[in-house]
Formats: structure tokens, sequence, C-alpha cells
């Protein structure tokens, strides 16, 4: 692979995490109830928004750093967290729609991440 082939896949499936997470949000916040979300996992860290703006620059330059790691697991990384990055630059918030009652409530954004971090977690562990 070379390192041109390696960023489109990566940028690719970030692409594909964005839409998806975007356009869910778009319909949910337009006719379901919504979770303004002003912290970061479960709600944490309330009103900390700029440096939740700051520490989301940082893992999108990180996975660029680190791309020859897993282009599928880290174009879901970088699209979940284009994804809330964008909702913290345009609402100030991010948008939740999914609550399973006993969870918290989050998006396809949080899920995306989840994935590729544990999609990384398990590479590094087997190898």
């Amino acid at each position: 692979f070379g390192i041109a082939e390696m960023i489109n896949k990566i940028l690719i499936t970030a692409f594909l995490a964005v839409l998806l997470d975007q356009l869910s949000k778009y319909l949910f916040k337009g006719y379901f109830s919504i979770t303004k979300n002003y912290g970061a996992a479960f709600g944490l860290f309330q009103g900390y928004r700029w440096l939740f703006i700051v520490v989301a620059v940082v893992v999108i330059l990180l996975i660029f750093k680190y791309r020859k790691l897993n282009n599928f697991a880290l174009g879901l990384l970088l699209g979940g967290t284009i994804g809330n990055l964008i909702d913290r630059l345009v609402y100030g918030y991010v948008v939740d729609f999914i609550d399973l009652g006993f969870w918290p409530s989050f998006n396809l954004a949080d899920s995306f991440s989840t994935i590729g971090v544990f999609l990384l977690l398990y590479k590094h562990w087997k190898d």
C-alpha cells in the first residue's frame, strides 16, 4: 500500500461515517427528541467545549501520524471524531439521540469512534 492509497481508504471511510452521522442527527433533530450533550462521554465534563475541540483536532492529527495501523479502524475513528466536532462547532453541543434506557444517550459518531478504538486495540493485542 502506498501512503496515498492508505490515506484515501481512511478518508473514504471517514467521509461515509461523517455523512451517516450528520444525516442521522439532522433527521432525528428535526423529528424526534434528542439529548444536548455539552460534555464528553456519558455527559462528563460539561462546559469544556473548547477543550474538546482541541482534543478532537489532536486526535485527527494523530490519526494521520499513525495511518499505517488499520485503515478501516482509523477511518471510523476519524469519522466519529469529525462528526462530533462538527456538532460542537455548529451547535455548541453534541447531538445524541440513541437512548437505550440503561446506558447514557449516544449517536452514530460515538459508535464509529468506539468501534474504531476497539478494532485498533484488537489489532494491537493480536500483533
